[in-house]
């Protein structure tokens, strides 16, 4: 039987404006992505802490995580610490991820302008909205 451990899985994506539309597409894309990457179903989640920058305030982006289905996972938000010179009108979070995957085989995502966070972990093509949102419709609930 394989050994379960909880891991932390990161990301981040920008958006364009302090929008709720932004926020919510934004982050159910990066989840939907950070989900496909690396296998994770919800229901192996024990929870997730998103922040934003102090410049999102339209919207939660945990309620785009309700969108995919994720009912029973606990979730929390919070904002980012502000330093002068960060990456503005950012989301990020971590997943508390039940798995057997080792911590060097886990893929951390980070999009758009918080490609920058991270460039070590940005193996990534560039994101095919369409596509990832015909995989979401098809895989994820809504």
């Amino acid at each position: 039987m394989p050994n379960l451990v909880c891991r932390g899985v990161r990301g981040a994506i920008t958006v364009e404006e302090n929008s709720k539309s932004q926020i919510l597409l934004a982050t159910r894309q990066m989840l939907a992505l950070m989900m496909r990457q690396n296998s994770i179903q919800a229901t192996d989640l024990a929870s997730a802490i998103f922040t934003v920058t102090k410049d999102l305030d339209a919207e939660f982006p945990a309620v785009a995580a309700r969108q995919l289905g994720w009912i029973d996972v606990p979730l929390m938000c919070g904002y980012e610490i502000s330093v002068e010179g960060s990456l503005p009108l950012c989301i990020r979070v971590l997943l508390h991820w039940n798995t057997d995957v080792a911590q060097d085989k886990i893929h951390h995502v980070y999009l758009r302008d918080a490609a920058a966070l991270r460039p070590d972990l940005c193996k990534l093509p560039p994101l095919d909205d369409a596509e990832l949102e015909a995989w979401i419709a098809e895989n994820l609930q809504s």
